[in-house]
């Protein structure tokens, strides 16, 4: 009796790691039995398009001198002059905004013959660069502030972007797309496999928004031509939402 007793309690424990091996090695095991429910996983995708209400300009002035002095001299009364241009287009104070600023040392790199006399780099002039972000709310200024910025200083930058102050009605309304194409793809693959959808289980959303890419204008062809504006096109900006569902399979 006690030897049938010692092989039980052995047998037991023989099951016990048995059960803790298959938990390592699939530790879902548990919550799959706790829910055998059969799904269907399906993502959809919906689109609406905006015409664009904003337009986003990058605007940089550059001056170079030989001292850092003379340089951000030349370069602040430059940019003076082209935040004035904004203030007179009634562009607010809250659309205008530093975005970069940098004071750069430009060097002389000797020769192999003058590196083996011992001379090293030296410094021949400083490098200002002053950036400007403007928010225009007015698109039919774009072309015409683009020039005269051009005219007063501006002679890097000019990247465009367009975008919207207030894309939720266009989300919403991708959104909703989403949503009916997720559940027609269920319906699709439902119906090929001979089964019946059964109550949502679980939505989960990501949006990402696609604009057009941004203009970029070359200074030199707009000092040019600075007696006509800039032409530029808005286009529409596109709102995209994708919709991830599972959705019950019905028993």
């Amino acid at each position: 009796m006690k030897h049938s007793r010692k092989c039980s309690i052995q047998q037991r424990i023989q099951c016990l790691l048995a059960i803790v091996a298959v938990l390592l090695l699939n530790p879902f095991a548990v919550q799959a039995s706790d829910d055998p429910t059969p799904r269907i996983y399906v993502t959809g995708e919906g689109q609406a398009s905006l015409k664009p209400d904003m337009a986003m300009l990058t605007l940089t002035v550059t001056r170079e001198a030989t001292t850092a002095k003379e340089a951000l001299a030349e370069n602040s009364r430059a940019m003076t002059s082209v935040l004035q241009a904004m203030r007179d287009e009634d562009i607010e104070e809250r659309d205008l905004q530093t975005s970069g600023f940098a004071i750069q040392p430009q060097y002389h790199y000797p020769t192999k013959g003058d590196r083996e006399s011992g001379q090293s780099p030296r410094i021949i002039a400083y490098s200002v660069k002053n950036t400007l972000s403007v928010r225009l709310r007015d698109l039919s200024k774009v072309g015409a502030i683009l020039d005269r910025s051009v005219q007063l200083g501006v002679n890097e930058g000019g990247h465009i972007s367009f975008t919207n102050e207030d894309p939720s009605a266009a989300i919403e309304q991708a959104r909703r797309a989403a949503v009916k194409d997720a559940l027609s793809r269920a319906k699709t693959l439902a119906e090929a496999a001979e089964v019946k959808l059964g109550n949502i289980l679980e939505i989960t959303e990501s949006s990402h928004q696609a604009i057009p890419r941004p203009m970029m204008m070359r200074a030199e062809r707009a000092m040019s031509d600075a007696s006509s504006s800039v032409p530029v096109a808005s286009g529409e900006n596109s709102y995209r939402v994708q919709v991830n569902i599972t959705v019950a399979i019905e028993q």
